[in-house]
């Protein structure tokens, strides 16, 4: 990848693994990257003609000023933000929140974000049983407007706040996000006098975080929303204005992997502020691309402590997965280890050393490792964690996802099966006595 963007991307470990392991030789890139090549032109032509959505967004910056006095409001009147939303509507807004700190000594001034993403009845208890009801505000998003647990949450949120604040309270302390029409979620807030902001209809839940969806909960908490997009125009740029982009050698690579055989793709990435970014890799990879008997498995992992949980299989289970590390550049960064003390003990090799000092050896280390067996390795690598390089890396891997789509034949857009569970989960409901 250019040297003037964020990350940098290195194949070799998956080419000198895959003649060994796979039998998947470079020249066999060729016809997946003219495929990739015809792809990159028709989205240019898409993205000019006002079409793909979700990318198009990176190239905006005219609804910040307004979200901005939004979150200004919120990150001064309350202490605690609760966000309802599942899958696509929670995983960006979680994914840039870690930069914030979260959950590790917020930002200064930041309230906490609370996001009850997984529907659970005691944790929903637990939340709505707080005694800081009144410095807490609600966001509550789902583009249909009819996700069952995000209308449940909201639903039970909305009568406990009313119950103890007062129904004049609604409207100060709750918020919502949902795509125009007569969707449940906004029948709700027109009744409470609630106000909704507007989900652009052509921007799924899991392609939305550079959307309100994931950039008003991060400026609510202090981030640089215009350096998140400006991150992600960077990337997006270059890869349409390039052929053989990072993001289009990357889809080739997994999908030549993948019929070679390789079936499980693992994002290992090394960082605690990774976590939910995995997770957000997750989803949009699976249901872009899991369609028609198509797709790889994805599977996240966090370094190093995923190294002690999963590297025994990764290097000595079946040979059915291709590896991207996700690397940070760790070296020298971190407390120090005491000399005296780790000399003391017989473990010279940590005398001096920083935290960050071992976090780069694991990583290098296990990338070495992994190839030494015979296992694709491929690595992207981010000088440091920010907005800007967080914002290339979320267009990179929804840039490669595209592609992928592309070369596997299916439409990355839509989830036709999850509506099937969502559809039968509700005549079960309704079929059961309350």
């Amino acid at each position: 990848m250019s040297d003037t963007l964020p990350i940098q991307q290195d194949i070799s470990g998956c080419l000198q693994a895959a003649v060994g392991a796979v039998g998947m030789a470079e020249g066999e890139m060729a016809p997946l990257l003219r495929q990739c090549e015809a792809a990159r032109l028709r989205f240019a032509a898409e993205l000019a003609a006002g079409g793909l959505a979700p990318l198009a967004l990176a190239q905006r910056s005219d609804d910040l000023m307004d979200l901005q006095m939004i979150a200004s409001d919120w990150r001064r009147r309350f202490r605690r933000v609760v966000l309802f939303g599942t899958g696509g509507s929670a995983l960006g807004a979680r994914t840039l929140a870690a930069l914030a700190g979260q959950g590790q000594g917020n930002r200064d001034g930041a309230p906490e974000l609370c996001v009850p993403d997984n529907l659970d009845p005691d944790l929903m208890a637990a939340i709505l049983a707080s005694d800081d009801l009144a410095h807490t505000g609600f966001l509550v998003i789902s583009k249909s407007g009819g996700t069952g647990e995000t209308l449940a949450q909201a639903l039970t949120a909305i009568a406990t706040v009313r119950d103890s604040l007062g129904a004049a309270a609604l409207a100060e302390h709750f918020l919502a996000i949902s795509e125009p029409g007569q969707g449940a979620l906004r029948q709700l807030c027109g009744d409470m006098g609630i106000r909704v902001l507007a989900h652009d209809p052509d921007v799924a839940g899991r392609f939305s975080v550079l959307s309100l969806v994931g950039l008003l909960p991060a400026m609510i908490l202090g981030l640089d929303a215009a350096a998140v997009r400006n991150g992600a125009r960077m990337v997006l740029e270059q890869a349409l204005a390039n052929s053989d982009g990072p993001s289009a050698i990357g889809a080739a690579l997994q999908v030549g992997l993948q019929r070679h055989g390789l079936g499980q793709s693992v994002l290992l990435a090394y960082g605690e502020a990774f976590k939910p970014f995995v997770l957000w890799y997750r989803q949009l990879w699976a249901e872009s691309l899991g369609k028609q008997g198509q797709g790889t498995t994805p599977i996240d992992a966090l370094g190093p402590v995923d190294q002690h949980s999963q590297l025994q299989l990764y290097l000595d289970g079946p040979a059915d997965k291709q590896f991207t590390l996700l690397m940070l550049q760790q070296a020298g960064r971190g407390p120090l280890v005491d000399a005296d003390l780790a000399n003391g003990l017989g473990q010279s090799y940590l005398a001096g050393r920083r935290i960050g000092d071992l976090v780069a050896a694991m990583q290098a280390a296990t990338a070495d490792t992994l190839i030494k067996h015979g296992r694709p390795v491929r690595r992207l690598l981010s000088q440091r964690l920010d907005e800007t390089s967080l914002g290339a890396l979320l267009m990179h891997f929804m840039l490669e996802t595209l592609f992928a789509a592309d070369l596997m034949g299916v439409d990355p857009f839509g989830q036709p099966a999850v509506e099937e569970s969502k559809s039968m989960a509700r005549r079960y409901l309704k079929a059961a006595a309350p």
